[in-house]
């Protein structure tokens, strides 16, 4: 199986390229190294068990690198919700525009499938708790949960368009071993620069989902058994974690008993802040797969692994 990776070198990106080399599978990474880190699959460059090509989708001179693949996992994006608010054109262009970059490149290199890494924000403030994959109206609040949708619509489009296939996963919040950003890695900074009192956006009772990235990432790779034209999965836990309890969590594990917590105040921590969010996860249970680990215990692992890691 020859697959290509966008952002493979990030976060997830990293633990799915690490997964698809353990499976014997010839990879090839692009990554601009913007967000991503060279070092998180330095060991599968230096023993050539993958090929690397470090650029930026929105140029030129990677396309010829995927011709002949059989499966594109797009992973590469702006991730920031809160920064969409604030500058939008990064996240319009890095989301929406490099997708449509990616599916043009498929087209003329005849790969046939794409797997796109979505997210939870596209339900918007869903009144459907847990929400599944057929709610509507999807009505994002946030700029960056609009790329999302928008790239979603490009790529059922281009599969109805072009004879291609394409598994779209929502992910609730992924946590794990090389999380550059989110909740957990804020309070971990924060706290290292004053260990004594902690900073929470909103009133601490945002109440969300969290996964393990290592279930994530089996997750994906299960689900690929669907095969219509355009397969759409909820990705998360069967439950969920208010963000005052994962500001103890990380307390505790980096061994600060007397942290004193102070709240922004407000329902959302900032702008397109989504105050409870739980996806149904039953589309890909009944296809006999379910998560292993809760909220509560992926982000004490995570935590752990973080604060291990410096």
């Amino acid at each position: 199986m020859f697959d290509v990776v966008t952002g493979g070198a990030g976060f997830i990106g990293s633990h799915l390229v690490d997964t698809l080399v353990a499976e014997g599978n010839e990879v090839v990474v692009i990554d601009s190294l913007c967000a991503g880190r060279r070092d998180t699959i330095a060991r599968h460059i230096d023993s050539c068990a993958i090929r690397f090509v470090q650029a930026d989708l929105l140029s030129d001179g990677w396309q010829d690198a995927i011709k002949g693949a059989d499966r594109l996992f797009h992973l590469a994006a702006d991730p920031d919700v809160r920064q969409s608010a604030a500058n939008p054109e990064p996240t319009l262009q890095n989301n929406i525009m490099a997708t449509y970059r990616i599916l043009e490149a498929m087209r003329h290199g005849n790969i046939p499938e794409i797997v796109f890494t979505s997210t939870s924000t596209v339900y918007g403030d869903a009144r459907v708790i847990p929400t599944p994959e057929d709610y509507a109206p999807l009505l994002p609040i946030s700029v960056y949960g609009a790329s999302k949708l928008a790239c979603e619509a490009l790529i059922s489009a281009y599969c109805y368009s072009f004879g291609m296939k394409s598994w779209i996963y929502r992910f609730a919040n992924i946590v794990g071993e090389r999380s550059g950003h989110g909740v957990i890695t804020d309070f971990i900074r924060k706290l290292k620069d004053n260990p004594a009192e902690l900073d929470i956006l909103g009133d601490g009772k945002q109440v969300k989902s969290y996964l393990d990235v290592h279930e994530c990432v089996a997750a994906m790779l299960f689900a690929l058994r669907a095969r219509e034209a355009v397969n759409i999965f909820n990705i998360g836990s069967e439950d969920w974690i208010d963000v005052r309890s994962i500001a103890e969590i990380v307390a505790e594990e980096m061994h600060l008993p007397e942290v004193k917590f102070r709240f922004t105040g407000g329902e959302r921590g900032w702008v397109g802040d989504v105050p409870k969010m739980q996806l149904s996860l039953e589309r890909i249970k009944s296809r006999r797969w379910k998560p292993q680990l809760g909220s509560r215990e992926s982000v004490r692992l995570a935590a752990r692994d973080l604060v291990r890691s410096g």
